[in-house]
């Protein structure tokens, strides 16, 4: 009775060290793939502070979010500091790469450490731009009226790409006026005060903007072709991304949209919506779009 006793207890011993061996290998492997599926689906996103890219940015952070699980952290940076970012690894991806000319210089810089995914948005266009009621139609007129302009080119942030392309066309056309750097929100404000007074203001702008939206504008004729034909927004993601996390780098590689879908956005926000929820309210409006682009291979 005692070797039966003693066998049982042996038995029942083993049987619990096989079942505890069995219970906490699992939890380990689990454990360590529920913190490598944690630790791969932090997302940063480079982008610069244009009414365009907040507006993609957004949206891209919105689907990351809500449909993929993701945590987003969005760096708002300089045209130089986004390119950089995404070329070091610092950053993840960007939305806002404008190609061939508006950042070309900068791209050109960066290409070999990055990796381009092509177009998400097609059709865009930089130029000078005036309201409809001012009476020019060229750069080339631009000198003969610049008092009416008060000497002034009416810019955005001194790194932005189509700054340095507006020195070029200043030099190129033998333009007397002064380009003035801001930022997008302090170039549109002239704008909107230049317009409600009927004044002549040139401003550097490219489209999609919700400016084209809410004035009447065109853009001067560029007769030199120094703003280039019309352009393509890219998305830009570091390299081994594909390797690091192929779901991530898929949508990515599918995320494309229209101008009037950035536009809708862009227009919601400058309304006063807030661009977190603009961007929410987009996506809730186009799941099918968005489902296309997450069952993609």
């Amino acid at each position: 009775m005692k070797k039966v006793g003693v066998f049982l207890l042996i038995s029942v011993l083993s049987l619990g060290l096989v079942l505890s061996g069995c219970s906490s290998t699992p939890t380990s492997e689990d454990q360590i793939a529920k913190n490598e599926q944690k630790a791969k689906r932090k997302v940063t996103l480079s982008y610069v502070a244009w009414a365009s890219e907040i507006a993609s940015t957004n949206v891209v952070k919105t689907i990351l979010e809500d449909k993929l699980g993701y945590e987003v952290d969005m760096k708002q940076v300089n045209p130089g500091a986004m390119y950089n970012s995404v070329a070091s690894g610092e950053a993840d991806a960007t939305v806002a790469a404008w190609l061939p000319t508006t950042q070309k210089a900068l791209y050109e810089k960066h290409k070999d450490k990055l990796e381009n995914l092509g177009p998400n948005l097609e059709g865009t266009i930089i130029g000078l731009v005036v309201p409809k009621y001012v009476d020019i139609n060229s750069i080339e007129d631009l000198n003969e009226n610049k008092d009416k302009f008060n000497g002034d080119i009416v810019g955005i942030d001194a790194g932005a790409g189509i700054m340095a392309t507006t020195d070029i066309a200043i030099e190129k056309y033998g333009l007397d006026l002064n380009l003035r750097s801001s930022s997008d929100a302090a170039m549109t404000a002239a704008l909107d005060r230049a317009y409600k007074n009927n004044e002549w203001i040139v401003v550097t702008g490219w489209t999609p903007h919700w400016m084209f939206a809410k004035y009447d504008l065109k853009y001067l004729e560029d007769p030199k072709g120094i703003y280039g034909e019309a352009e393509e927004i890219d998305t830009l993601v570091r390299k081994g991304l594909k390797e690091d996390d192929p779901t991530l780098y898929n949508f990515f590689d599918q995320f494309y949209w229209e101008p009037s879908d950035m536009e809708q956005v862009m227009g919601w926000i400058q309304d006063g919506m807030d661009e977190t929820e603009a961007a929410k309210k987009w996506v809730e409006e186009n799941e099918e779009k968005i489902k296309a682009w997450l069952s993609a291979e």
